[in-house]
């Protein structure tokens, strides 16, 4: 795909957004959100401008056409990015999980930076925890308290949120990729990939350790997932392959083939492919297994039967909300239920099917229901109604006049003066 430049200055003459989030292509799941974050305001507003601030501009330049502008916020002047704030007719936080402990204040400085310049603000879908960093669950108490609506993807997300003592209306939706669209991956894509051609496939997603899977034991895990991979190349006569969701799951895959009886039969993906095109590559598999929430989303979109292997609380609410079996953790021990769980999903998915392919269709329509939240807030400000809408605000904020108009949906209006918290 060629690289398309930025064009901040042939804006749309509709209202300017702004999305922030982990954006710039670090892991395939917030990619698919970006796409379907933009897709959203795009259909609600043909005219809007809507500039994305990325993690890595140039990435998303090239991956995003929906974005008419798109400004770096990491290793940048700090003035760099605060003087894309005050043009904005609203800022869009996330989706996906970014309020966690070392990550979430970072976005939040930039959300207090906005709200400063008296920009409404919307939390998309965003997923929270864990949180047990002071400074991280002070910026999230005070900063969400004066955005115009806050939508987390999960109840355990709200749960987090209630017990930083956030004290406001909080919605629960569903993750925003589930309307994604899938993309075709083609027969010339499989044979690149040595994937063989009428073959049985199982799709695995392993991830690395970190801070949001601080628990898992590499060698632990590594061996219960080869385990887990034998079994079905015996089981159905399959060949595993592992879908990468970030770069670092490579080398993880890589050691979980390391730990398998037969390696042969196993593949990686190495190829660098859009949300859309994992989502089409996830039609040809016969089952998958993963550790990767937007892996498990994909998979229930595609209608594959998919065990989710939930080493967090946002895994294990989508398997439940999902109807899908799940195991709580990811341990050694757990080897001969997780495979009696593999056994049973192949078995009785054909009597499973239905209901599966209905709690996706009222997932996604939870994730519609986002996107009309951000609507209904982006008509009551009443921005880009008039070409220049936003510049004739701020010249009004740089004279000391001038405030946001109206209100959330379904809430009360924006508060001027939020509550202190360094920009």
């Amino acid at each position: 795909m060629t690289t398309r430049p930025s064009h901040p200055h042939s804006a749309r003459p509709g209202p300017r957004i702004g999305v922030l989030g982990s954006y710039g292509g670090f892991n395939t799941g917030d990619e698919a959100i970006l796409t379907c974050v933009l897709s959203c305001l795009r259909a609600h507003r043909p005219d809007a401008h809507l500039v994305v601030l990325s993690r890595d501009a140039e990435h998303t330049r090239a991956h995003h056409r929906d974005a008419d502008e798109v400004v770096a916020w990491e290793g940048v002047p700090r003035n760099h990015v605060l003087d894309a704030l005050p043009g904005l007719d609203l800022l869009v936080l996330g989706g996906g999980g970014i309020l966690y402990d070392g990550e979430a204040r970072r976005y939040l400085r930039l959300v207090r930076a906005a709200q400063l310049r008296k920009v409404p603000t919307f939390a998309y879908a965003v997923g929270a925890g864990p949180l047990t960093d002071a400074e991280d669950r002070e910026a999230v108490r005070t900063v969400l308290a004066e955005m115009d609506d806050v939508v987390v993807r999960d109840e355990e997300s709200r749960l987090v949120l209630e017990e930083v003592g956030l004290e406001r209306e909080v919605v629960v939706t569903s993750d925003p990729a589930l309307l994604l669209a899938p993309e075709p991956f083609t027969a010339a894509m499989m044979r690149d990939e040595g994937i063989p051609s009428g073959a049985r496939l199982v799709g695995m997603s392993v991830r690395e350790p970190g801070r949001a899977a601080e628990k898992l034991d590499e060698g632990d895990y590594h061996a219960l997932l080869a385990d887990v991979a034998d079994f079905l190349v015996r089981r159905l006569d399959a060949h595993v392959v592992f879908l990468p969701m970030e770069r670092h799951d490579v080398r993880h895959a890589h050691a979980v083939l390391s730990h398998m009886t037969a390696p042969h039969k196993g593949r990686i993906l190495h190829g660098d492919y859009s949300p859309g095109q994992v989502l089409g590559f996830m039609r040809h598999l016969d089952v998958a297994v993963g550790m990767r929430l937007h892996f498990v989303i994909f998979a229930a979109l595609t209608g594959v039967p998919v065990l989710p292997l939930p080493y967090s609380g946002k895994v294990f609410d989508f398997a439940r909300r999902l109807g899908a079996p799940a195991l709580v953790g990811v341990a050694r021990e757990q080897a001969g239920l997780l495979l009696a769980e593999v056994d049973r999903l192949w078995d009785e998915y054909p009597q499973r099917r239905d209901d599966l392919r209905e709690r996706v269709r009222e997932l996604s329509a939870t994730a519609l229901g986002t996107c009309a939240r951000c609507g209904s807030l982006l008509d009551a400000i009443g921005g880009g109604d008039r070409p220049g809408a936003a510049h004739a605000r701020a010249g009004e904020e740089a004279t000391g006049g001038g405030a946001a108009e109206g209100g959330p949906a379904g809430g009360g209006g924006h508060v001027t003066g939020p509550r202190p918290l360094t920009a």
